[in-house]
């Protein structure tokens, strides 16, 4: 009863915690150095944000219809997070990155440096769409 009163929060939260959580992982294992602020993070493989919104979308398709005006705005508003995180989050994400080259070049401290990973790549939002429709359709 609990998990059907809640569904649409537990699976996107736990999706969410899942692929975060990995990506804490695979980081510690690349960098053997352990980043809990990678949590939070954004950027990476998969998309968390694309698969969140995935999953959230074809749960309301499968329980309140295909055809209804709610799985229509879920459907956009995935469209419009995918979107974005391929195109201005990624553009901010490469700004970061070519700005950091810069400040480095004037001694600036690692602590000022701009946050590189904030997008993604079209192949990482296609993964989280995958892994959301997947969730989605088992939850």
């Amino acid at each position: 009863m609990f998990y059907n009163d809640y569904k649409y929060i537990l699976v996107p939260l736990l999706l969410w915690l899942a692929i975060q959580t990995s990506k804490v992982v695979v980081d510690c294992i690349e960098k053997k150095k352990f980043t809990l602020r990678r949590l939070l993070g954004s950027g990476g493989m998969p998309s968390s944000h694309s698969a969140v919104m995935v999953s959230i979308t074809v749960m309301l398709g499968k329980n309140i219809g295909f055809k209804s005006p709610i799985f229509a705005l879920a459907c956009f508003m995935s469209l419009v997070v995918m979107q974005d995180a391929i195109g201005v989050r990624r553009q901010v994400g490469k700004q970061a990155k070519y700005l950091n080259e810069i400040l480095m070049d004037e001694k600036t401290s690692p602590e000022e440096k701009f946050q590189e990973m904030v997008g993604h790549t079209p192949f990482q939002v296609l993964i989280g769409l995958i892994v959301g429709l997947i969730a989605g359709l088992i939850a």
